[in-house]
């Protein structure tokens, strides 16, 4: 008897355990690590849906009071076995329910109906289905006449002809086309089609000429890809330093080996420019996934991802599960933004996991920011990480003027403005000469300043001078 571990799709702590079920003899085929299942549960055996995480051939409890899986979901994404451990590696560190580990790590958990395109082609020779539909119109049997007379304008007759467009001109049905395939007068054939949410971006770019910083960390980082060292590596880089042209260039190389790569960004928002940006160095084989896509997106990105289909996935904390069986490389673009944690169970840092998962297929992660988080800046100080510096923008480009004011030398000089003498200074040179101004405040919906004098009423209603 096969034997089979399943987490109840239930997210209690006092459920948060796999409980024992009997495989039955006719589902041992399908029953695999991952799988979803229907299951009786509890004393009234009510049905629900749970995840096989573990197989056994040996009883953890009596035979005969275990109970039997009832259905294994055939419309069920299976999960990877290295994404269930990751989901339990979650499930420990950030004290979630495995259920909720695991649907964290199951960004698409339904299969959905595949999209497919059919080609209607003759089996005769256009002589030959020309005396055929002459023998349909003698029957009166229009629809069929309608359908082979379609096929007979066609200029590349053998080249066949869309089934949508079939569809349009001869208004014919699959129930007319199945009549003549078993009279071996068409044949019909199905090819899969994937919804695909990037969008052509133009043309290819050129691989761009790097500066010595750049080359620096390419060549670094790609000398330790190819003598099978794998490492955390964070790059500090000024803002316009180049920083993505340094991930392409390592991704380009990473890519040549066939490993796959998953490169998560910090925002919705910023996909389209960055999916771009790599379509047109690396083509069709990049793609995307975000909660924004359709269920029917999702499930093909996944599927194409499974499939060897993909070699980079873009997107942001979710993208990070994508079930890629040859992970090479994972890149945080941003790595110090707080939209990688997430706020929903499991509460997990994507950033974290990124470097676990890493470390469990054998994959390099690279971390980068223009102000790094001071958690990997510690870590790369003390050489758990490996540190880069960009200081340079690419392409010779300069940095902006910056001046630093010391806040309480305005006070000193009875300035209690909210504009110091600096900024003052230089607003009324640009307006001098009609140039235009944003300002950034530090702090939004109260004030960032209060005149003296005025007064704070706290909670308990007592009053204090404001200084």
């Amino acid at each position: 008897m096969i034997f089979a571990d399943v987490i109840v799709d239930i997210s209690v702590k006092s459920l948060d355990r796999p409980f024992q079920y009997i495989v039955p003899e006719e589902m041992i085929d399908d029953a695999v690590i991952g799988a979803m299942v229907i299951i009786p549960f509890g004393s009234g055996n009510r049905e629900l849906k749970g995840y096989i995480i573990g197989l056994s051939g040996e009883a953890k409890f009596d035979v005969e009071r275990t109970k039997a899986i009832k259905e294994i979901v055939k419309q069920g994404v299976v999960a990877e076995s290295h994404l269930l451990s990751l989901a339990y590696w979650i499930k420990e560190n950030y004290g979630s329910t495995m259920n909720d580990a695991i649907k964290a790590v199951l960004p698409v958990r339904r299969e959905i109906k595949k999209k497919v395109s059919k080609t209607v082609y003759p089996c005769q020779t256009r002589s030959e289905l020309e005396q055929t539909m002459q023998e349909f119109a003698k029957k009166h049997n229009q629809a069929r006449v309608r359908v082979l007379q379609a096929l007979l304008n066609q200029e590349d007759f053998e080249q066949g002809i869309p089934y949508e467009r079939l569809k349009q001109e001869a208004g014919t049905t699959m129930a007319v086309l199945h009549g003549l395939e078993e009279k071996e007068i068409v044949s019909v054939t199905e090819e899969r089609q994937y919804r695909n949410p990037v969008m052509r971006a133009g043309e290819r770019d050129q691989q761009p000429v790097l500066n010595d910083q750049q080359r620096r960390i390419v060549d670094t980082v790609t000398g330790d890809y190819r003598q099978g060292i794998r490492k955390t590596y964070l790059i500090h880089g000024v803002t316009g330093s180049g920083k993505t042209e340094v991930y392409m260039g390592i991704i380009e190389k990473v890519i040549a080996e066939h490993k796959q790569v998953i490169v998560l960004i910090p925002e919705i928002a910023l996909t389209f420019q960055t999916v771009s940006r790599f379509y047109r160095r690396f083509g069709e084989r990049v793609s995307v996934m975000h909660s924004r896509l359709s269920q029917g997106e999702k499930f093909d990105q996944f599927e194409r991802a499974k499939a060897g289909e993909i070699d980079i996935m873009i997107g942001p904390r979710s993208a990070l599960f994508t079930p890629f069986e040859h992970l090479g490389l994972i890149v945080i673009d941003e790595e110090h933004e707080t939209s990688y944690q997430s706020e929903m169970p499991p509460k997990y840092h994507a950033r974290e996991v990124a470097v676990h998962r890493a470390s469990m297929v054998g994959a390099s992660v690279i971390l980068g920011s223009a102000t790094p988080s001071l958690e990997s800046y510690y870590r790369a100080q003390k050489g758990r990480y490996t540190l880069f510096t960009l200081t340079k923008r690419a392409g010779g480009a300069s940095l902006p003027k910056v001046w630093v004011t010391d806040l309480r030398e305005e006070l000193e000089r009875k300035n209690r403005s909210i504009f110091g003498g600096k900024l003052m200074e230089l607003m009324q040179d640009r307006l001098a000469k009609k140039e235009q101004i944003i300002l950034f405040l530090n702090r939004r919906g109260y004030a960032g300043s209060v005149p003296a004098g005025s007064v704070v009423r706290s909670s308990n209603a007592r009053t204090a001078p404001c200084r």
